[in-house]
């Protein structure tokens, strides 16, 4: 059963929140957090009312006098009360789309290749952040392989939202070129994945504390004279699913924590929504993909100078250009053609 009431505390409490001047530094958090939530928080308002209204009719309907009209009050609550969870069930089911406004939470793996396919994987990294960069959309470094970020991109021809920009550059990044390592001029082939999820809200994804497994170790790093000295890294363990994150890069235990729920909020939701994905029109699956991790999207061929997403059958010829983050028309393309599919 949805606990409406919850939804209409953490509203109003997130609202009290950026009126406050102490949270003044997570004011953008916090404001996207209320964009997300307004729909559904709108609408679990009235319902909340509307419980109200049927508690105080059924009451009154036990006094003869005033029973006709307390039942007649209390169908039309009721009646109410239907349509509008109705309405508010029709936007959890087109939740996916409503996380395109958050941010996104990248995560960077090497793939096979072997020390080629690490470097590959910071290739990509500097790719998406000079992109980031150049559009005006923040980051924040979780761990050496996750970055997180949020905003929208300065270009309106872009989607306008991190998770909706980013979406579908989850899966196998292939690279063909000829290392720098290699002695004999042949060309390798290595790759490396990429995981993209939305930071989803708590009232999207409930996470039970008793199903949490808190571990805190020091945070190795550089330079200070506290590096190594306070057990401020986070590693948490979901004991059902057996889901583990870490979070180390904040000074502070208690930002690592919250970090970390994140993480695990993210992977949760990416559980739920490998099973919508397996729902999917096969027609529009064979030819989008579900932007599972273990999918070969792109390859990035060096001696050609070309960028092909394999999905879309479209080429770029201007690697170079790319990798130092020109991806605007790579991304417009892609949106654009998924956008005729869907």
């Amino acid at each position: 059963m949805i606990d409406f009431q919850s939804i209409v505390k953490e509203y109003d409490k997130l609202i009290a929140d950026s009126s406050d001047p102490t949270n003044v530094t997570h004011l953008a958090e916090i404001g996207e957090k209320l964009s997300a939530l307004q729909p559904k928080a709108l609408i679990a308002r009235q319902i909340v009312k509307l419980n109200t209204n049927i508690n105080d009719s059924t009451e009154l309907a036990k006094d003869p006098e005033m029973k006709e009209l307390a039942n007649s009050e209390l169908q039309e609550a009721q009646k109410k009360k239907l349509e509008l969870e109705k309405e508010f069930k029709l936007l959890e089911n087109n939740q996916y789309n409503a996380q395109d406004s958050l941010p996104a939470i990248f995560e960077f793996r090497p793939g096979a290749g072997g020390e080629e396919a690490k470097i590959w994987a910071e290739n990509l990294k500097r790719m998406y952040l000079r992109f980031a960069e150049t559009e005006g959309i923040k980051h924040e470094l979780i761990d050496h392989n996750t970055i997180m970020f949020k905003g929208k991109p300065n270009n309106p021809n872009l989607p306008q939202g991190a998770y909706g920009l980013f979406k579908w550059e989850s899966g196998v990044h292939r690279v063909q070129r000829v290392p720098s390592t290699e002695s004999q001029g042949r060309l390798h082939t290595s790759t490396a994945s990429i995981t993209v999820l939305p930071k989803v809200d708590k009232t999207v994804i409930e996470v039970n504390n008793e199903d949490l497994e808190w571990q805190f170790f020091r945070s190795g790093g550089k330079g200070g004279q506290n590096v190594n000295k306070v057990s401020t890294a986070v590693r948490l363990i979901h004991t059902p699913t057996g889901i583990t994150v870490v979070s180390t890069q904040e000074r502070y235990q208690q930002r690592n924590r919250e970090i970390a729920l994140d993480l695990l909020r993210s992977q949760l939701w990416e559980r739920e929504e490998e099973e919508r994905q397996s729902k999917l029109d096969t027609v529009r699956r064979s030819a989008i993909g579900t932007g599972a991790r273990s999918e070969k999207i792109r390859t990035f061929n060096y001696p050609q100078n070309r960028v092909t997403d394999h999905r879309i059958g479209e080429s770029f010829h201007n690697l170079d250009t790319i990798l130092e983050g020109d991806l605007t028309k790579l991304l417009t393309t892609l949106h654009n053609l998924i956008n005729e599919i869907e």
